[in-house]
């Protein structure tokens, strides 16, 4: 595992550490958003129109038209009959859940984000492939009619797709809400980074409710979060509390989130580039656990971690979840990287497996 590291400045496709520049491949801004140079343009016009943050109610009575049009917007690009953002996605996940608590048995998956949590009992700890067998059997066996089962779309930790395949032996005789947390997917996996929404509405069967909630600040840089399900569901959001008593998202990046669908395309055309690029130079990836067409690449060998960065090269390795637990080590590719980057990362990954 490498060691910590302290900087002064935002990451982007290098990171300067005590005058030392270094290549850096970890982080969560798989599209590159927060130092891309036309976006940046688009958040200065959207805080020329509406300054540098909207502190009221969305209850109030003077209301911002930018805020219905993007979740409007949401809603088409993900399939979904609708959209409710906040100004975060921790937000959006609990104002979700605490909506539904009371409304029926909750079941989580391991490694839930805290953000779905109604509390810290709410924990869940182990190996997905392994629950799925045990909730199967927990939601047949139960005797409440509304199940609300919580999971994430993937594991960004080991570098791993979900699937989902489970989804066709859900039983059909009881109402099932499934709450998906798509927050490292939306943006970068689906159609046109759309997410996971409509793959799963297309498999789910008349009696599951499907549910997405997701941030917006990984991929596309937006600091906000949305909830993506019925019209009835956002209705239900639109009259809690936290969607009266919160700050909305920051009127100035949803004018850019709007504007710049251009340039959210061309950077993830340019990540999956890189993503076959860092594949293609490889010479032994099966040392490392992914899957296709995402940018995270887990790492098997930590030690990599410190021979990379003695070499100038900077990827992700922590413990986790806490200090006492096994380092999780990834390299993370993102769209602000150039070949010639990609190019000296895969030739020292491959001295490494020869050292």
């Amino acid at each position: 595992m490498a060691n910590k590291v302290y900087t002064d400045q935002l990451p982007g496709r290098t990171l300067v550490v005590d005058g030392e520049e270094f290549l850096f491949f970890s982080g969560t801004s798989y599209l590159g958003i927060p130092v891309n140079e036309a976006f940046r343009q688009c958040v200065l016009e959207g805080m020329a129109r509406y300054g540098t943050n909207y502190s009221s109610s969305r209850n109030s009575n003077l209301q911002l038209r930018v805020f219905e049009e993007v979740e409007e917007y949401l809603a088409r690009y993900t399939g979904a009959e609708a959209a409710f953002t906040m100004s975060s996605g921790y937000l959006a996940g609990q104002a979700l859940v605490q909506t539904l608590q009371g409304s029926g048995h909750f079941i989580y998956a391991p490694n839930t984000h805290p953000a779905l949590w109604r509390s810290t009992a709410d924990e869940v700890t182990g190996d997905y492939d392994a629950w799925v067998g045990p909730m199967l059997q927990q939601v047949n066996k139960a005797e409440e009619n509304h199940i609300i089962l919580v999971c994430n779309s993937l594991d960004p930790l080991k570098a791993r797709n979900h699937g989902f395949s489970w989804l066709s032996a859900l039983p059909t005789d009881k109402q099932i809400t499934l709450i998906v947390d798509d927050s490292h997917g939306f943006g970068v996996t689906g159609e046109d980074g759309a997410g996971v929404f409509a793959q799963l509405k297309a498999r789910l069967q008349s009696n599951v409710r499907l549910v997405v909630a997701s941030s917006m600040g990984k991929a596309l840089g937006i600091p906000a979060g949305v909830v993506l399900g019925d019209k009835d569901l956002v209705d239900r959001l639109r009259h809690s509390h936290y969607f009266g008593g919160a700050s909305p998202a920051i009127p100035a990046y949803l004018y850019a989130f709007l504007k710049c669908e251009p340039v959210f395309s061309e950077a993830r055309q340019k990540l999956l580039a890189n993503i076959s690029y860092f594949l293609e130079h490889l010479e032994r990836p099966g040392q490392f656990s992914y899957f296709e067409r995402y940018p995270v690449f887990g790492v098997r060998e930590h030690q990599l971690a410190a021979y990379l960065q003695e070499q100038g090269v900077i990827i992700s390795s922590f413990r986790y979840p806490t200090p006492a637990d096994d380092p999780i080590t990834r390299v993370i590719l993102s769209s602000a990287h150039t070949e010639q980057d990609i190019q000296r990362l895969t030739r020292l990954i491959n001295q490494f497996a020869q050292v």
